[in-house]
């Protein structure tokens, strides 16, 4: 029997199954086990295509001169570039970023209206001293809204990503160059912050109706995750913390790509160190104002992400841009190729998989149609890596649907179940 007839005649619920990595194609061998970690990579406002597609085939893909991917040539064979992948009956701005990682499910769904990074998360965290991990590079700019924020952790609850690298560093490592005193003080005032929070929405609680009170129970939920977070860190053997984070107003425009510098150095320091398995870098949101000055730039992103093809000179400052942040994901993954994995052997990429999403299709026209996505990934995280995959119409939800199952998570569609189910074709 040939593998994808068997593999088919097992069911969705086993695709994730290490049983599956044991099948070769004509001899067994032996089973690869499941990622480890998951990363949620966000960049703003769309593409244009012409300028974002690689040239070539599923193996012999190239990434064009000056195109807009370029920058990932080092990482190629670490990277499944996925084309024509729409997001079904949504479009425009707010909505792209609401069903970016949701796939617009909702509370009576299996994925119970959770981002993917959270879902996960809930299935894999326990263990860790973070269920999650969110790092942000000026997502507080505009306060939390539907368009500047990707996580949930219930239909209609954010989950907001930290944009001050120094509070994350505190956070997760401790006290500041090493001050434990006013460490200490600080981490004494968040407790007691905390307690009295919940003392107010348990009284709160008592008082309200049912979908009131489900969603307090939602927010108690996460001041447990925060509090269980606020303990004097654990050394790793092994396992040095980065570098104090220098201060910086994080809302400056030209501070933008210092700020990720840093977000992404502590991200992967603390995935390295065991502090969580699932983590998340959203930069900026859609509709980002920033304008890319260190690029040549000169007007906002937003802005230039509308330009139409006349516009030669808006286009070409928009590749720029683009290009960028490329540039910023091929970082993470050097980063993640440079850290040994501590746990399992090799390096922290081989068992880390990535994935990096977009709000829209082409920005010019605020569609959700053929919204980019890449994923990146090592020897151990789930998929055959160094391939680009076109497809025609296929639903988002498939790929969030497959890198759940990847990451060992059994579920048979990831969002509303009305719009699409089952996973993406080509990805194992």
């Amino acid at each position: 029997m040939r593998r994808r007839d068997f593999t088919a005649s097992l069911g969705l619920s086993l695709l994730a199954s290490p049983l599956l990595r044991v099948l070769g194609e004509g001899e067994a061998h032996a089973a690869t086990p499941l990622p480890r970690r998951l990363i949620v990579v966000f960049t703003p406002n769309g593409t244009v295509h012409r300028h974002w597609r690689p040239t070539g085939g599923e193996l012999d893909f190239e990434f064009p001169v000056g195109g807009m991917l370029e920058p990932l040539n080092r990482h190629r064979a670490n990277l499944l570039v996925c084309d024509g992948l729409d997001f079904v009956d949504v479009d425009n701005h707010d909505a792209g970023m609401a069903n970016m990682l949701t796939g617009g499910g909702m509370a009576q769904h299996a994925s119970g209206g959770l981002s993917i990074d959270q879902y996960v998360a809930s299935k894999i965290g326990e263990g860790s001293r973070f269920k999650s991990l969110e790092f942000g590079v000026q997502t507080s700019l505009w306060g939390a809204s539907k368009s500047t924020r990707m996580s949930y952790s219930a239909p209609g609850v954010f989950v907001s990503p930290e944009d001050v690298p120094r509070n994350a560093y505190q956070r997760l490592f401790g006290a500041l160059g090493g001050d434990t005193s006013s460490a200490d003080k600080q981490l004494r005032r968040r407790k007691s912050m905390l307690d009295l929070v919940r003392t107010e929405m348990n009284g709160l609680s008592e008082r309200v109706g049912a979908e009131e009170k489900r969603r307090l129970e939602q927010h108690l939920e996460a001041l447990r995750q925060t509090e269980k977070g606020l303990v004097t860190p654990i050394s790793t053997d092994g396992c040095a913390p980065p570098e104090v984070p220098i201060a910086v107003n994080a809302q400056a425009n030209e501070q933008f790509p210092l700020l990720g510098r840093m977000q992404m150095d502590l991200m992967v320091s603390a995935l390295a160190c065991g502090m969580t398995r699932v983590a998340s870098l959203q930069w900026s949101h859609t509709v980002a104002p920033q304008v890319f000055t260190w690029a040549g730039s000169s007007e906002a992103h937003h802005e230039l992400s509308h330009k139409d093809d006349a516009n030669t000179a808006g286009i070409a400052d928009f590749v720029r841009c683009e290009r960028w942040f490329a540039e910023q994901f091929s970082y993470l993954l050097s980063a993640l190729k440079a850290r040994p994995d501590l746990e399992g052997g090799g390096t922290m990429l081989d068992s880390t998989l990535v994935l990096w999403a977009k709000e829209l299709g082409d920005s010019r026209l605020h569609n959700c149609r053929s919204v980019p996505f890449v994923l990146a990934g090592g020897a151990r995280s789930g998929f055959r890596f160094g391939r680009y995959l076109r497809y025609t119409n296929a639903s988002h939800q498939k790929l969030l649907t497959s890198v759940c199952q990847a990451m060992g998570v059994s579920i048979e569609a990831f969002g509303d179940p009305s719009r699409s189910t089952g996973t993406l074709d080509g990805l194992v």
